[in-house]
């Protein structure tokens, strides 16, 4: 059998012509010049990663501005209900996962779906009569928020469209996006609560409407939906023939004068998608424990004393409008700029509040929803009266009444 050897001539810093020689069975044969490609870095972004946008990001990231230094920062802007450590995670919690730590029988891969036994306990968790729920429906993810990009992969393509609330989380965005799928904004409505504005959902949906979004109890709005509005809710999606990809991660947590649906209940022929996970019920977002469930539970969370001192201190401030929450782990404020004209929107507002009062609230045009800022209300209940007494101070500084805000236009 032929021995073949490649002569390669040439200097060590790549010459452009290489003298290539091929000898076999001890004959030289030459193949004369031959060119070579000089080595060069051609590494790009992609096109996903072009398309891939975080409004929060960007909005809080630009915010070039410090904290006043007499006075200690309170941050009511990270939806991370462990920050303070006033809401300790339970030791049930705790020694179920050392002990499983301990066992060293969970190192390995895990199947794809998630370990059948977790998958049943899910599935017993939310298993319920009107809808439901076995192992099978449980797919178990990294964090709700991956549940909310696989539902959305499975539901949607490029080219198609999806209905996202305004305002509204803005991950739902910043995914679909990156998938090269368009988003189309429904209105909430403050003055009901934030409920949808179902003639506005149902005039934005065509026939590449590839699903709805129902965020219920809702992040920033701090909203939760009643049966009939849901049903409302479920009749649009009927008649239009469109899914639902539910993200119900605040499910447990209800106030004790409201009671939460999961939309699943509700229906028997409007396929759901629910996200879900461990994150804020079991005071674990860093454990990135979530799943997407076809059936829901239904729970009440009982706690609201912030909720309520929060609203009540804002309303009493002129100049914002706080909308009451009953749910979730938030409250949005609408600002009446007509009162501060001297901020130009709701970020502007947002960050003369972080460098004169050391309050931080997040601007809700993170969320589409501008004029509005969202305060997240699980912090201790003396950091909550502490900052609202800041956003008092900040507000009497800074309000114009009809005829000052009208001069103040008029100097400009």
């Amino acid at each position: 059998m032929d021995s073949y050897l490649i002569q390669v001539n040439g200097r060590g810093d790549h010459a452009p012509m290489l003298d290539v020689h091929l000898k076999t069975n001890g004959n030289s044969i030459s193949l004369g010049k031959v060119k070579a490609r000089k080595p060069r870095w051609a590494v790009r972004a992609s096109e996903m990663s072009k398309k891939t946008f975080n409004p929060v990001r960007a909005i809080v990231d630009s915010m070039k501005v410090e904290p006043n230094p007499k006075k200690a920062m309170i941050s009511l802007s990270l939806g991370d209900p462990t920050v303070f450590g006033n809401l300790p995670t339970n030791d049930e919690v705790t020694l179920a996962v050392k002990e499983v730590l301990d066992s060293g029988r969970y190192n390995g891969y895990a199947p794809s779906v998630g370990y059948q036994s977790c998958r049943e306990a899910v599935a017993a968790y939310y298993n319920c009569p009107e809808a439901p729920l076995t192992a099978q429906d449980v797919i178990l993810t990294s964090g709700c928020s991956q549940a909310i990009e696989l539902a959305l992969a499975v539901l949607a393509n490029p080219g198609q469209n999806i209905l996202v609330p305004r305002p509204g989380f803005s991950l739902y965005k910043t995914l679909a996006l990156s998938m090269g799928i368009e988003v189309k904004l429904y209105n909430l409505l403050p003055e009901k609560g934030w409920e949808i504005d179902l003639e506005h959902l149902e005039s934005l949906v065509d026939e590449k409407t590839a699903c709805l979004i129902v965020n219920n109890p809702s992040n920033p709005c701090g909203s939760v939906f009643s049966k009939s509005h849901l049903q409302k809710i479920l009749a649009v999606a009927s008649r239009q023939c469109v899914p639902i990809l539910a993200d119900e991660i605040y499910g447990d947590m209800v106030f004790a004068d409201c009671k939460y649906e999961p939309i699943a209940t509700l229906s028997t022929n409007v396929p759901i998608l629910s996200c879900g996970g461990l994150a804020k019920r079991w005071l674990v977002p860093g454990w990135r424990m979530g799943w997407i469930l076809i059936h829901d539970r239904r729970d009440i969370f009982g706690n609201e004393s912030n909720a309520d001192l929060c609203y009540a201190a804002l309303s009493a401030i002129p100049g914002l409008q706080p909308v009451r929450p009953a749910g979730a782990m938030y409250l949005m404020v609408e600002i009446e700029m007509e009162h501060f004209p001297e901020f130009e929107n709701d970020v502007e507002f947002t960050e003369r509040l972080i460098s004169e009062q050391s309050v931080f609230c997040l601007p809700a045009t993170c969320f589409e929803y501008p004029n509005f800022f969202r305060v997240v209300i699980t912090v201790p209940e003396e950091m909550i009266l502490e900052a609202c007494s800041r956003i008092q101070e900040f507000c009497e500084m800074h309000y114009q009444g009809a005829e000052g805000a009208q001069d103040l236009e008029c100097d400009k």
